[in-house]
């Protein structure tokens, strides 16, 4: 996956193994700072460093181990009471519950209060309000050409596909994997020509955008996730699932209960941060870090004193 998302596939991201830290749970005395952590990628960064920020702004005193690793180990951590707090998605509820298959995964609300309520019963952990924003798989048009043809949702995408106007580039996994692009034509009825697509190797989704930016064998289109930073940078608009065949991934930051117990503040500081972050700003400023290279750090302050968190 692009640098906006995990590395890997997201059910292969939830089973990667590594090496937890040693030691027990922590002990938490009343005054124990919050243990802010992130998964290793650049949205993850992006969010550690607002939620940092935040929650200083807020007086919540915290220590930092972002860019802890992928899905497993940061998971594995908050449930050992190694980390107090990091930004999760919700559609990987449906993979720690076993639950993948449940269509509540593609709804928002209800996918992110089913969430909210098994990690809240089973795991003593709270699921803050999420971003207004969606981290799935889809696929992106160049901008000209969504522009030309109309191009607004994955119904527009198949109906051009069926017109021949569409070159897709994508990785082997999105082309089989059930998951993605056969879980978009069985929910869309329609089927993307695979003569129309350009399989290239590896799942960086930055590869893609930019094949499709630079209309590298005829390629007009791409497999994205929705809040990659290059997609608007380089020119690219993302088709929306207007049928909802993917779960919703909208990032939401998750709390171990007796920490906010401890802190309450914590929830007060973090809701209008990720209210302000819906597909388009998220996009933006991952471009900040991805394309432009800027610090992650800088670019979550610059933003906290946009929306009037921090002066």
């Amino acid at each position: 996956m692009s640098t906006t998302s995990f590395t890997m596939t997201r059910r292969a991201a939830l089973l990667a193994g590594g090496a937890m830290m040693a030691g027990g749970a922590r002990a938490q005395g009343s005054s124990a700072p919050v243990v802010v952590s992130s998964k290793i990628d650049t949205e993850g960064a992006l969010l550690g460093n607002l939620i940092l920020l935040a929650l200083g702004q807020a007086g919540v005193p915290t220590t930092a181990r972002l860019a802890l690793g992928p899905t497993r180990i940061v998971r594995t951590a908050l449930l050992a009471g190694e980390i107090d707090l990091y930004p999760e998605y919700t559609g990987n509820a449906a993979f720690f519950f076993n639950r993948a298959e449940d269509a509540v995964w593609r709804d928002a609300e209800r996918g992110y209060a089913l969430a909210a309520e098994l990690d809240r019963t089973q795991n003593k952990l709270v699921w803050l309000p999420p971003a207004p924003a969606n981290n799935t798989w889809a696929i992106a048009v160049r901008k000209d050409l969504a522009e030309r043809e109309k191009l607004a949702t994955m119904s527009d995408f198949f109906a051009a596909a069926g017109r021949g106007v569409l070159r897709l580039a994508a990785s082997a996994e999105f082309v089989e994997s059930a998951a993605a692009l056969p879980a978009f034509e069985r929910v869309y009825g329609a089927t993307f020509p695979r003569d129309r697509i350009v399989v290239l190797p590896g799942g960086d989704t930055a590869v893609m955008i930019r094949a499709a930016a630079q209309q590298i064998s005829g390629v007009n289109s791409a497999m994205v996730y929705g809040t990659d930073g290059a997609i608007a940078a380089l020119g690219l608009v993302v088709m929306r699932d207007d049928k909802n065949a993917q779960p919703v991934y909208a990032p939401a930051p998750v709390v171990r209960a007796a920490v906010l117990e401890r802190y309450p503040a914590i929830r007060t500081a973090l809701a209008p941060v990720f209210a302000s972050l819906d597909l388009a700003t998220l996009q933006a400023l991952n471009a900040k870090i991805a394309v432009e290279g800027q610090p992650a750090p800088a670019v979550a302050r610059a933003h906290l004193v946009a929306i009037g968190v921090l002066r």
